[in-house]
């Protein structure tokens, strides 16, 4: 298993409520793809935009750690660019571990 970063932006209009819907959706998604989530918070809570993106000038940012195979984040890619809730998104594979992380893998 592979572990990547799945960075994804809602519309900041949105209510609380539907914003968590489209969290829910976006977990549902990547179990459904056979991913596992294993942090996940809110990057950015209304954050301006350099240039509208389907008529919002402002989005909530979310970042998800995901640990996963090639396979399956292809399948989530897919399944992500369908959406019409997620305005944009990003998949990044972790190369290195973050600083918090190699401190721990080097106690160990």
């Amino acid at each position: 298993m592979n572990k990547y970063e799945l960075i994804y932006m809602v519309d900041a209009r949105l209510s609380e409520g539907e914003k968590g819907e489209v969290a829910k959706l976006v977990a549902d998604m990547i179990n459904k793809a056979g991913g596992k989530i294993v942090n996940s918070a809110v990057w950015f809570e209304r954050q301006r935009m350099s240039f509208p993106i389907r008529k919002t000038w402002e989005a909530t940012y979310y970042l998800l750690n995901v640990d996963g195979k090639p396979s399956e984040m292809a399948k989530l890619r897919r399944e992500l660019q369908i959406s019409e809730r997620v305005l944009r998104f990003l998949i990044i594979k972790v190369e290195h571990p973050s600083g918090a992380a190699a401190a721990e893998k080097a106690a160990a």
